[in-house]
C-alpha cells in the first residue's frame, strides 16, 4: 500500500489518536468543563494532536441522541464526520483524518466519492471507520430499521466491497447483492492512497471479529480485562484470525479515557467526581439500554459492572493517575500487542496539553514512541 498516512507509515510501536471530538467526547457527565462540539475546539484539539505527532483523529457518527432525558441530551449534538474531516484537512499537516460512516445511512457511491475527495484534500491522510449501526431510533429515522446482528455485517460487507471497487477499478462494473445493486459503477477521481485509504472496524462478536479481520486494516477492540495474558490473548486472536483465515496483517487498536493528575489520589478523586457524582444519568441510562439490546460488545450480564467505565469514557480502558502511571499503563497495552490507542479526556484541550507535556516524553523514554519532529517550512513529519 502506497501512503503517507501515518496510520500506515508511523514507526511508533504504540500509535496514538484522539476520539470523539466531533461530539460530546466519551464522558457522560454534567461537569461544566466537559467537552462540547464546536468548530474552534475541533480545530484546536486536532492541531494539538497534530503538533505532538499523534497518528489519528477519529470521529463517531451520530444522527440522533439516545438519552432518556430529552431536555438535557448532548448525545445527539454531533458534527457530520465527512465534512468535519474535510475541514480539518485544511488546518492540519501530518495527522491521519478519519471519517466514520454507517452503512445504512450513507450510500456506498456517495461514501466513495466523498472519501476520495477528502483524501485528495488532505494529501493522502484519510482513513474510514465503517460501522453497521446500533442506535435503533436513528436508523428508523432513515427508514432503515435495525437489522438482526449478523445481517448488519452482511450488509456492511457488500457496502465496503462496492466502495473498494469504486476506489480501485478503472472500468465500470455491475454489482448485484442482497442489499445493494449498482449498474455501471464508476467513481473519479480515485483516492491518492493506493490501493485505497486504510479501513477501521470495531467488531466485538465472533461475526464482527471475522468481518474486521477480513476487510479492515485496523481492528478496533474494547480491552475488557486488566490481566496482561487475557489482553494478549484477545489481541492475538484478531491477528491470528486475519493471518490464518484471510492472509492479511492487521493492526489492533483500542481506546482509553485519560484522567491525569499530579497524584493518584487526585486522579481517583476527579474520576469519581465526574463519573459518579456528576453522571449524566439520562445519557448513561440510554447508552446502557441500547448496549444491552442492540450490540454484542460484551455479555449483557457484564454490562452493569461496567457502568462507571462507560460513563467515564464509553467503556474505554482506564488511564488514570500520574504521568508515570499513565505511561506504564500504555506500555502494558503495547507489550500485549496493542498497536494503537484512541484517547479521550473530559476536557480535551487541557488534557491534551498535559499529556503532550508530561506523558509523551515518558513514552519516548521507554521506547514505544519516537520523538516527533515537524518541519515548519514543509509541514512534513519525521517519525
Amino acid at each position: 500500500m502506497s501512503s503517507r498516512n501515518p496510520i500506515l507509515t508511523s514507526l511508533n510501536r504504540l500509535k496514538l489518536g484522539i476520539f470523539a471530538t466531533n461530539g460530546q467526547g466519551a464522558a457522560m457527565t454534567t461537569v461544566p468543563e466537559a467537552y462540547r462540539a464546536t468548530w474552534p475546539l475541533s480545530v484546536k484539539t486536532a492541531q494539538q494532536a497534530d503538533n505532538a505527532g499523534f497518528e489519528a483523529v477519529v470521529p463517531y457518527a451520530r444522527w440522533k441522541g439516545y438519552s432518556t432525558d430529552k431536555s438535557a441530551d448532548p448525545s445527539g449534538t454531533v458534527f457530520d464526520p465527512y465534512t468535519w474531516a474535510a475541514g480539518l484537512s485544511q488546518v492540519t499537516s501530518n495527522i491521519g483524518l478519519f471519517v466514520t460512516s454507517h452503512a445504512p445511512t450513507v450510500h456506498p457511491i456517495l461514501a466513495a466519492k466523498q472519501c476520495a475527495t477528502i483524501d485528495i484534500m488532505s494529501g493522502g491522510r484519510l482513513g474510514i471507520n465503517v460501522v453497521g449501526g446500533w442506535n435503533k431510533p436513528e436508523l428508523e429515522m432513515f427508514g432503515a430499521p435495525l437489522k438482526e446482528h449478523d445481517q448488519r455485517y452482511d450488509l456492511l460487507a457488500e457496502w465496503i466491497q462496492i466502495v473498494e471497487k469504486l476506489w480501485t477499478e478503472a472500468d465500470e462494473f455491475d454489482f448485484n447483492g442482497k442489499f445493494f445493486t449498482v449498474t455501471g459503477g464508476s467513481s473519479q477521481p480515485k483516492p491518492l492512497q493506493t490501493p485505497h485509504p486504510p479501513i477501521m472496524n470495531a467488531g466485538g462478536s465472533d461475526r464482527g471479529r471475522r468481518f474486521a479481520c477480513e476487510y479492515s486494516n485496523m481492528c478496533f477492540v474494547i480491552v475488557k480485562s486488566e490481566d496482561p495474558e487475557k489482553i494478549r490473548a484477545e489481541v492475538d486472536l484478531y491477528k491470528r484470525t486475519a493471518r490464518d483465515e484471510f492472509g492479511r496483517d492487521v493492526q489492533v487498536w483500542s481506546f482509553g479515557f485519560v484522567v491525569q493528575r499530579d497524584t493518584q489520589a487526585e486522579a481517583d478523586k476527579y474520576l469519581h467526581h465526574y463519573s459518579v457524582e456528576c453522571e449524566n444519568k439520562g445519557v448513561a441510562d440510554g447508552w446502557m439500554a441500547m448496549q444491552k439490546e442492540q450490540t454484542q460488545l460484551m455479555p449483557p450480564a457484564a454490562l452493569p459492572g461496567f457502568r462507571q467505565r462507560f460513563v467515564a469514557g464509553s467503556g474505554g480502558f482506564p488511564l488514570v493517575g500520574t504521568p508515570d502511571r499513565i505511561a506504564e499503563r500504555l506500555a502494558l497495552l503495547s507489550s500485549c500487542g496493542v498497536d494503537g490507542m484512541l484517547l479521550t479526556w473530559v476536557d480535551f484541550v487541557e488534557g491534551l496539553d498535559g499529556f503532550n507535556r508530561h506523558v509523551m516524553p515518558r513514552l519516548e523514554k521507554i521506547g514505544i514512541r519516537k520523538p516527533f519532529v515537524k518541519s515548519a517550512q514543509l509541514g512534513v513529519a519525521q517519525r
